[in-house]
């Protein structure tokens, strides 16, 4: 009977430590869960340096876009300012002709030289705007189209077949690179 007894306080003394042992063991990984849980020293600075590298692209690409923005504002508005230059030094030529038209109307009294040279700097106006890309509308016995011309007046047609077609241009239309300019306005016959 004694080794009965001595066997159960062995056993019970020995089920006793297994649950000690659980215990602790659960303490200790529940430690180990919290130091799991919590990044040490090096693991926060890693994500410091992380965070800061990232962060430093991030503010060097908003400044690049920054300055990438400013840039692109600049050159257009440079480019709105200087837009019309390539026209006028086309045009500067002509000018130079009316000067020359002017001063020789002066000294010279015959109407059809006079004539002559205003036909001669109009051609060379026409000339250096057609090479920018200004082309005349052609309106006149056309049928009408409201995209393209503006309608100023309707009268009697003076024959059958010019009804509901341009009459009279009154201003000319242009175009510019195919796409209007200034739109003509036409009296319409009716």
């Amino acid at each position: 009977m004694k080794d009965e007894k001595e066997e159960k306080e062995n056993t019970k003394t020995q089920s006793e430590e297994v649950n000690q042992e659980e215990l602790s063991t659960e303490e200790n990984s529940g430690s180990d869960q919290v130091e799991e849980n919590e990044p040490n020293k090096e693991e926060t600075e890693g994500f410091e340096a992380k965070y800061n590298e990232v962060n430093d692209k991030y503010l060097r690409l908003y400044s690049d876009f920054e300055n990438f923005r400013r840039r692109s504002a600049k050159e257009r508005l440079e480019l709105v300012n200087t837009a019309g230059a390539d026209i006028l030094k086309s045009i500067l030529p002509v000018i130079d002709d009316f000067e020359r038209a002017l001063n020789a109307d002066k000294e010279n009294k015959d109407a059809e030289t006079i004539k002559e040279g205003i036909t001669l700097v109009y051609q060379k106006l026409m000339k250096s705007l057609k090479e920018k890309g200004l082309k005349e509308m052609e309106n006149m016995g056309e049928s009408f189209d409201a995209e393209r011309e503006e309608a100023i007046a309707k009268i009697p047609a003076p024959k059958k077949k010019l009804k509901g077609k341009v009459v009279d241009v009154v201003e000319k239309g242009y175009y510019l690179n195919d796409k209007i300019l200034r739109h003509a306005k036409v009296v319409v016959g009716e």
